[in-house]
């Protein structure tokens, strides 16, 4: 593996905040990333089906302030695509062998989605780094803390279902970090154009995890 890759591991790591844009506009989609940088958030990830999407990672790769992902990746040419745009870390909703190969090539973090400990155990050893989990449980923090204990070498990172109200739980129950989508960046201050709602959101969300980790 690179130093990229090592240096992009450790910071999703230290920061485990990660904020994810999926929206039908590409300029909402700018701006709204903007907001949850300016609130203190070091990890975007924008989804492949966002319009715009890889201007978008190429845009924000540039800001030394964040490192920038791709999600919703479903295909070797969408890895080829996103990397090649500037992504460091590449996210599916599922588990993907040629997907999770093709990262490790390109030297970027790997996060395919899955569900149970045998997806997850099958993940891991095909050479994921981060297993995302999704669909989201009905607990999140409970389904966490069953998978750790047999499985402490996974790091879990957590998306759907994720909320400002629940996000301490779940990375106190193990959780390697957590992925914030609708309870971010709502629908309706997306529509609404209302950035400085999600920018305080943001804002309130790093405040909370910053003093739970002292």
């Amino acid at each position: 593996m690179t130093n990229q890759h090592d240096d992009t591991l450790a910071a999703i790591t230290s920061a485990q905040l990660l904020a994810i844009l999926r929206t039908t506009d590409q300029q909402r989609a700018d701006d709204a990333a903007s907001a949850v940088i300016d609130g203190g958030f070091k990890l975007v990830e924008f989804t492949m089906n966002t319009p715009g999407a890889l201007d978008l990672i190429g845009k924000f790769a540039g800001d030394s302030r964040i490192i920038v992902g791709a999600g919703t990746v479903l295909s070797t040419e969408h890895v080829k695509q996103a990397v090649d745009a500037g992504a460091r870390f590449i996210v599916s909703p599922h588990t993907d062998a040629d997907v999770i190969t093709a990262s490790r090539e390109r030297g970027v973090v790997s996060v395919p989605g899955a569900y149970s400990p045998s997806e997850m155990m099958q993940a891991h050893h095909v050479g994921a780094d981060i297993i995302k989990l999704f669909p989201a449980p009905a607990d999140i923090a409970q389904y966490v803390r069953q998978l750790v204990g047999p499985l402490p070498h996974l790091k879990i990172l957590p998306t759907a279902g994720v909320t400002p109200a629940n996000f301490q739980a779940v990375l106190a129950a193990g959780a390697f970090g957590v992925g914030f989508v609708s309870s971010l960046f709502t629908p309706e201050d997306i529509a609404a154009r209302n950035f400085d709602a999600i920018r305080q959101r943001a804002e309130s969300i790093v405040a909370a995890h910053r003093e739970s980790i002292g």
